[in-house]
């Protein structure tokens, strides 16, 4: 039996420093307490290009490093947005007790009982090197363009799919080899599987998706060790090949708000005829969000303060107003709420003011024309707006005043109340303005 540490999705950037740095060296420290035997970090070990000056670089060689003076390490090529080609190169001179490789390509590497990786010259070994302890199965992310160049950019989605489903299976003849002489084997993969959910929650259906839980099975590996997918899952199956397991070790940290389950890495125990894993959780950052439909309410928000432990939690809040509104939302008064949080986000959606513009207006003759072209396109009665323009038209503005002033005193009246109106001069005024 082997003690694999399996990471993932460690993301090492600028912004995601903190986060990222915290959660790896706590479970670097947690898999050399636990005793692994080797380690892997199956992709997106950065979040994009780093210089090599910059803190997120140092860190993460420290990292490594650690890893690498405690046990054999294997990177494997992530996203290329995320790892570009090249990226992994410089960690095979880290040094350390034992040696890191990369496997930037579709190959095998087997552990010899040394601690040493002996990668194939191809895509599989023609046969087991002397001394293997374990075999690793490696497909990194797939170049989808080089794909798309050679059966065009329509098929090219499927076309991943199927060749590496005939890849995998092209794995299990040496697989069972392996097997047959005690020796465990486990495929890498960097990718996403048809059916997987996200850490959002979201499940991932499509054709574009580079393999099934079929495919991997279908190498006979008894481990499959996944990367790409933020949320930790996994799939069992008892058949010829012994008890199979397939796993995604999710993220190391928590990088987006809304993600859902525990955040970790892998602890591995592998044999000849089974995988049987444990999540170990790291001190990932706690997230909270409070979603308002419209404009924010204070009261609410206490309320919702009061409820969640918001204290060292990264806290976002959203809402969504017209844009005639977005004065309203007092973004200070929110932030005073949160006052306990480590991280406060404040998302506002403004919901623009949509104009229906009514085709030709402005072409017809009479004023009346086109108050009902705009009254048709906006759906309004255009009968009151039409009295209301007649009235203007042939009324001075002292008659109407006054028309309106005997009214509102006649209803007042009617009502045994008061007449409390305008003053009549201010009244016209605003008559006037209007006819103008």
């Amino acid at each position: 039996m082997m003690r694999i540490a399996h990471f993932s999705d460690l993301h090492y950037g600028s912004k995601t420093l903190a986060e990222a740095d915290r959660c790896f060296a706590f479970a670097v420290s947690r898999a050399i307490a636990l005793g692994v035997e080797a380690a892997v970090v199956s992709g997106d070990a950065t979040d994009h290009a780093l210089d090599l000056h910059s803190p997120a670089a140092e860190r993460l060689f420290a990292q490594v490093r650690r890893l690498a003076d405690h046990c054999p390490v294997l990177l494997l090529q992530g996203t290329f947005s995320h790892e570009p080609p090249g990226t992994l190169a410089i960690f095979k001179m880290l040094g350390g007790r034992f040696p890191v490789h990369v496997a930037d390509r579709i190959e095998q590497v087997a552990l010899t009982a040394r601690g040493q990786w002996l990668a194939s010259t191809g895509w599989c070994f023609d046969a087991l090197p002397a001394g293997t302890r374990a075999l690793f199965s490696c497909v990194p992310t797939v170049n989808k363009a080089v794909v798309a160049a050679t059966v065009g950019p329509t098929d090219a989605a499927e076309a991943v799919g199927e060749h590496l489903a005939t890849l995998l299976r092209g794995y299990a003849p040496i697989n069972r080899i392996a097997r047959n002489q005690g020796i465990p084997t486990i495929g890498l993969a960097h990718g996403t599987v048809f059916g997987c959910l996200t850490e959002h929650g979201v499940p991932m259906a499509g054709f574009d998706h580079e393999f099934t839980t079929g495919a991997l099975f279908a190498a006979e590996a008894q481990a499959f060790l996944l990367g790409h997918i933020h949320r930790h899952q996994s799939w069992t199956q008892d058949g010829r090949a012994g008890r199979q397991t397939i796993a995604y070790s999710g993220s190391i940290g928590r990088f987006h708000y809304g993600e859902e389950g525990e955040k970790g890495f892998l602890h591995w125990e592998v044999d000849a005829e089974s995988a049987r894993f444990t999540l170990e959780s790291t001190p990932a950052r706690r997230t909270v969000d409070i979603v308002f439909d419209g404009k924010p309410n204070l009261e609410s928000l206490r309320l919702a303060v009061a409820q969640q432990e918001i204290a060292g939690a990264s806290v976002r809040v959203r809402w969504s107003v017209a844009d005639e509104d977005r004065h309203e939302v007092d973004r200070a008064a929110i932030a005073r709420l949160l006052e306990g949080a480590a991280e406060v986000k404040l998302e506002g959606r403004i919901v623009p003011v949509v104009r229906t513009r009514s085709a030709g207006i402005s072409q017809l003759p009479h004023l009346a024309d086109k108050v009902r072209a705009w009254a048709a396109v906006t759906e309004v009665t255009p009968e009151p707006l039409l009295a209301c323009l007649q009235l203007l038209s042939t009324h001075p503005p002292d008659a109407i005043a006054e028309v309106l002033l005997r009214t509102q005193a006649a209803s007042c009246q009617n009502r045994g109340e008061e007449p409390i109106g305008t003053p009549a001069p201010e009244l016209q005024k605003i008559v006037r303005s209007a006819a103008s």
